[in-house]
């Protein structure tokens, strides 16, 4: 069973238990807890035999989306991701905002910003990359890090992030010792190339917000940076 689903199974208990203590005296009915309970308990199965993890991923998303912020912090979060993407020349395939956008389109997880990485796969299938192209990758993987942290002072989202950069300077070879170093280090460069492009970041932010099209999104950019203008 999946991390999300074992996640469920507690709720699930959480709530008959309080229903128990707290139901005689909020003259609560005992259907509302029970058929709550089964309503997770259903999908905490589904979740595992069905739909590989996914289904509680886009249950407990679904239930975090009712938050204005915590949609506010994704929109801000994948623009900085496509943004500097956008900037450093990595081609931008697709996002989603939410697991159930994420599942509807057979990405993992949560979804994200999908970048065009074949280059990447190809050169760390042997085990090598050229620095710049390293460089590049770990910027953008930071780059939602450090707008979460440009525009709400921290950052809730970049465990997976975090994830993607590790797992290849595991790959590459680099000791631990250097993880943490590089995670600052790519995360103070994505900051820099947000700030220095700041009204194309708040074009963007407007633009993934009413869902506009990879396609359109480019088109957006580069009236605002007169095409050849953005910094490298």
């Amino acid at each position: 069973m999946s991390k999300t689903s074992l996640n469920l199974v507690a709720i699930s208990i959480f709530l008959i238990t309080m229903s128990s203590l707290l139901g005689p005296f909020i003259h609560l009915s005992p259907a509302v807890p029970a058929l709550a309970t089964f309503s997770i308990l259903g999908i905490a199965t589904l979740d595992s035999f069905s739909l590989q993890g996914k289904g509680g991923t886009i249950f407990l998303d679904w239930i975090a989306g009712f938050s204005s912020e915590h949609r506010d912090r994704i929109v801000h979060h994948e623009a900085g991701h496509f943004l500097i993407a956008y900037v450093l020349g990595i081609p931008v395939t697709g996002y989603t905002l939410s697991a159930w956008e994420a599942w509807k389109q057979g990405q993992p997880g949560q979804g994200g910003v999908s970048f065009d990485d074949g280059e990447l796969a190809s050169q760390l299938e042997v085990g090598k990359i050229s620095a710049q192209m390293l460089d590049r990758y770990c910027t953008v993987w930071m780059a939602g890090i450090a707008a979460e942290t440009l525009v709400f002072n921290n950052a809730e989202g970049g465990g997976d992030d975090k994830s993607k950069l590790i797992g290849v300077l595991t790959i590459l070879g680099f000791p631990e010792s250097v993880y943490q170093q590089k995670l600052r280090f790519h995360t103070l460069q994505a900051k820099t190339l947000l700030q220095e492009n700041w009204s194309n970041y708040e074009t963007l932010v407007n633009a993934m917000r009413q869902r506009t099209s990879v396609e359109d999104c480019h088109a957006e950019l580069g009236v605002v940076s007169g095409e050849k203008s953005i910094k490298n």
